[in-house]
């Protein structure tokens, strides 16, 4: 009788060490770590039963499985694109998206891949705002665009869970035939600002030449001082040849003086 007491105590031994380290496996295969930037979404028999939070966690083996979706900012590059502005100008532009899960349930049930659907909605979006504005809003008021496509893309992903924190234009890539034109164009607008700008110099130029000359006329001896200043001034080159001018004061002088004479003759 001890004897099968025996067997029966080492057969059960056999048996609950397998049964044990089964169980054992089952339990540490159930704990799974979510990290910080992930969420985890927890299906019971195929039906979504919650939102894994960072951290240790426990998902039933067999009975529940669980997916991670990754909800930091993530960026995608719009290919360029060729489009025909409002003014039926051509070109090819890019942009990049700026996007983040904001509900990880919305993300992965209502849409299958939502990074490839904020792709192609930019994509489509970008065409049909480029296509409504012309070249020169395009050229100048970019950031606007930007922020228009982005609130029609926000609009749209919404329901989907995910959140555009920004669009961005990259290069706006013109035909050459109409980068010929507006090179001819700027010059033209530079040679433009450069005449107005020469003549408005020209303009109080003559009004301060007016000025000073009347200065002179009007101080006795200043012109024969600006006269000596100038021969000083060109004396300092001894390259220069100088040749004097009696100053017209000197002349008034020696008429007054030829007069004066006459006038005593007469007397």
């Amino acid at each position: 009788m001890a004897g099968i007491l025996d067997a029966l105590i080492g057969l059960t031994v056999i048996l609950f060490i397998p049964v044990a380290i089964f169980l054992v496996l089952l339990a540490l295969s159930s704990l799974k770590i979510i990290t910080q930037y992930e969420r985890g979404l927890k299906f019971t028999l195929g039906k979504y039963a919650g939102l894994m939070e960072p951290g240790l966690n426990v998902v039933v083996p067999i009975i529940q499985t669980y997916t991670r979706l990754d909800i930091r900012v993530k960026t995608i590059d719009v290919p360029k694109q060729e489009v025909i502005t409002k003014d039926n100008v051509p070109v090819a532009i890019n942009a990049v998206v700026y996007f983040k899960v904001i509900d990880p349930a919305k993300a992965f049930l209502s849409v299958e891949d939502y990074i490839y659907a904020v792709a192609q909605y930019s994509q489509t979006a970008l065409r049909d705002i480029i296509g409504g504005i012309t070249l020169d809003s395009l050229l100048t008021k970019r950031e606007e665009i930007a922020s228009e496509i982005k609130l029609l893309v926000d609009k749209q992903t919404e329901p989907w869970g995910v959140d555009v924190t920004a669009i961005k234009l990259q290069d706006v890539e013109l035909p050459q035939d109409m980068k010929r034109v507006m090179a001819k164009q700027a010059e033209a607008e530079r040679e433009k600002r450069a005449v107005i700008i020469k003549a408005e110099g020209e303009v109080t130029a003559s009004h301060n030449l007016a000025k000073a000359a009347k200065t002179l006329s009007d101080s006795p001896g200043a012109l024969h001082l600006r006269t000596l200043n100038t021969i000083n001034d060109i004396s300092s080159d001894e390259s220069n040849t100088i040749v004097f001018v009696i100053p017209i004061e000197v002349l008034d002088a020696i008429k007054g003086i030829g007069d004066l004479t006459k006038k005593r003759k007469m007397f």
